[in-house]
């Protein structure tokens, strides 16, 4: 559906820029973008990078099955439908972690790890379970601890203080995570995996 949206906007946009006579302005600003496109990709790869491999060292050093532990009853008061130990509950943390540290394109092949790993415990492949839905609502509010993504964006766009936002993006992401909490405790439903 998303794929037909954008093919809609690009072609009434060019329609339109070649009806106004704007049709060689569009192709600048798809050749400019396009540039620029690829210059913040590239920017990204480092700290994805640095990011994934801190977190692979994290867990093969067993790091991740510490905090894990440490986590392991709001792991069980968020998702009590996830047996103990399963490899779901090491996918989810990670993930949250990674969104913790801003770094959401880092965390998001962790977090289609934990939502397989959560479809394995799925009975009815038709429907989200109420662990699928809640993983899915928690990570799209993304509390974020220091947001990097930002902050190395501020800073290559010449901010005079770059991590400025850091306590604002705590309290914003701290309430959009525990409002996303209580609404998804409040809809879930009464059947199990």
């Amino acid at each position: 559906m998303i794929n037909t949206i954008w093919f809609l906007m690009i072609f009434v946009g060019i329609i339109y820029g070649a009806f106004t006579g704007n049709l060689a302005e569009i192709n600048n600003i798809i050749i400019k973008e396009a540039g620029e496109g690829v210059t913040f990709a590239i920017g990204l790869i480092g700290i994805m990078s640095f990011w994934i491999g801190i977190m692979n060292i994290a867990e093969k050093s067993g790091l991740i099955k510490s905090i894990s532990k440490a986590f392991r009853s709001i792991i069980r008061i968020l998702f009590p439908d996830i047996p103990k130990d399963h490899p779901a509950e090491r996918w989810i943390l990670m993930n949250f972690i990674a969104n913790m540290f801003g770094v959401g394109n880092g965390a998001t092949a962790f977090g289609l790890k934990a939502m397989k790993e959560l479809d394995s415990l799925n009975i009815n492949k038709r429907r989200a379970t109420n662990a699928m839905a809640m993983f899915l609502i928690i990570n799209m509010s993304s509390l974020q601890l220091v947001p990097l993504t930002v902050v190395k964006l501020r800073y290559d766009y010449g901010s005079q203080n770059p991590t400025e936002i850091i306590g604002m993006t705590l309290l914003a992401t701290s309430l959009s995570t525990i409002i996303a909490i209580i609404i998804g405790k409040i809809f879930e439903e009464g059947d199990k995996c």
